[in-house]
């Protein structure tokens, strides 16, 4: 291996591990926040019960998710430094309004949350967790803006002399179309994740033996996870038709590829399922939904999709083809076609999976009901395992659909590796990091594993704090 796929699986494993805990992260904070908000209504103790539970649970994903996102930064200069340097003027101003504004008010006001139970007025403590959401959303705003601009560059202007892109509209880069329609299908995708979550938690406490005395408790986290999870799922589905139309029209290989589709077709037709050659140039068998694409890829029901091979020869006649190039290089313009093919699919069957399990799930434990057996609390683990592996898939299926392009149209990812770097460098660095990422999955897992088992601490009235604050000098106190 050459030091441009050592790096790219560096890049690979990295980034897809730091993702699991970011889906997480942002949905759950909206729905501890949800659960506060409602026992400050009510001064209901479940609600509080469930607030401290699962906001324990969401502290251990963000630190982990934090230790882990710091890595990022380290591996675009060690790594992949001429993309740095190729897109530093652009990504310069949204991701240092990312650190100083969003990042900065999610942990100010997480660490206000966190301390100020028993210093500050309860409708003020609730609003803390709201500017942690409000928090997290910005930080995906302005991450999602750059990640938007290397599936679609508008903006900047080339510059021949530095060769590098230069930020000429700082609005455009923000108000990207693709940026319009990732954004949302992030943060519903968030939502589906984190109700998964609390419905599985939920499910697992609710058929234990050892939790029936608070099976009513862990029943209104099952149903509350289910809706959010639901009505994320259906987000999802609506902002991902959307997106796949914006796709189509700016990066039309990304969705011939996402289909398998060789040759233009008017009307086209969706693929369940596909086999090809090993080389993924050519289809075998396939099971098709008649004029499903067109509508997907235009909303006509009639509409022309282009084809890999058309789409070959247009790209190779704008941009140039690299001298020997093979089937799968820069020089072909095409991705990988079983990756693209299959991580749409794993995305879709996954997300779909889930809203429909929510769906089940609320029927089930309607006016009341809930099965006691174990399946019910296994089915339920599985919910927040399938929303996680379906964001990857998601993610994956994004960034490999874009290749062989790093920016596209502009850079392709062989020109964007680090010139100077050496490959056993590379080695011991990817070495060195998926070991690390290992050690902090075990403690992780365990964290979890350990502090779910142990289900919702007993109710334990906080003290309602004038709004003038505490009068006493104590020092702030952890509360978890």
């Amino acid at each position: 291996m050459d030091v441009l796929d050592i790096a790219r699986w560096q890049f690979g494993i990295v980034t897809v591990y730091h993702f699991l805990f970011v889906p997480l992260t942002i949905g759950l904070t909206a729905l501890i926040a949800i659960l506060e908000t409602i026992w400050v209504r009510t001064n209901k103790p479940e609600y509080l019960r469930l607030t401290k539970f699962f906001g324990r649970l969401f502290l251990i994903n963000f630190a982990i998710g934090v230790a882990t996102g710091i890595v990022q930064e380290f591996q675009f200069g060690m790594n992949w430094s001429d993309y740095s340097r190729f897109v530093g003027d652009i990504f310069g101003a949204p991701l240092a309004v990312e650190g100083l504004l969003a990042f900065f008010l999610e942990s100010t006001f997480l660490g206000l949350w966190i301390f100020g139970w028993d210093k500050l007025p309860r409708a003020l403590h609730a609003t803390t967790i709201w500017l942690v959401h409000l928090g997290t959303l910005a930080s995906s705003w302005f991450i999602l803006a750059a990640n938007s601009w290397m599936q679609h560059p508008v903006g900047y202007t080339y510059n021949p002399d530095s060769g590098r892109a230069e930020l000429t509209d700082f609005w455009a880069v923000m108000f990207n179309k693709v940026q319009l329609v990732t954004f949302p299908h992030v943060v519903m995708a968030a939502y589906m994740t984190a109700g998964a979550f609390v419905l599985g938690i939920g499910a697992y406490l609710y058929v234990r033996k050892d939790k029936e005395h608070d099976r009513p408790l862990y029943l209104k986290a099952i149903r509350f996870g289910a809706a959010v999870s639901l009505i994320g799922g259906l987000g999802v589905a609506i902002t991902g038709d959307v997106q796949g139309k914006i796709m189509t029209e700016v990066q039309p290989m990304k969705m011939a590829a996402a289909e398998a589709l060789y040759d233009t077709e008017q009307p086209a037709s969706f693929s369940i399922f596909t086999i090809g050659t090993p080389d993924g140039q050519t289809e075998k068998f396939a099971i098709k939904v008649p004029r499903l694409l067109s509508f997907l890829a235009t909303g006509d029901w009639n509409g022309k999709v282009e084809g890999i091979n058309q789409l070959r020869e247009r790209y190779i006649e704008k941009y140039g083809q690299d001298p020997g190039a093979t089937y799968y290089s820069a020089g072909d313009y095409v991705p990988v076609i079983p990756v693209t093919y299959w991580s749409f699919r794993f995305m879709i069957g996954l997300g779909v999976l889930v809203a429909a399990g929510a769906a089940l799930i609320l029927w089930l434990t309607r006016r009341g009901r809930a099965p006691t057996s174990p399946w019910f609390g296994r089915f339920g683990i599985l919910m927040p395992i399938a929303a996680v592996f379906a964001s990857s898939w998601g993610w994956l299926f994004t960034e490999m659909g874009r290749q062989p392009w790093v920016v596209f149209g502009l850079m392709t990812t062989e020109h964007g590796v680090s010139p100077s770097v050496p490959a056993y460098e590379v080695w011991t660095s990817v070495t060195v990091f998926t070991l690390l990422y290992g050690v902090l999955a075990v403690v992780e897992i365990g964290l979890l594993a350990k502090y779910v088992k142990r289900g919702a601490d007993p109710f334990e009235e906080p003290p309602d704090v004038p709004l003038g604050g505490s009068d006493d000098d104590a020092p702030l106190s952890f509360a978890y």
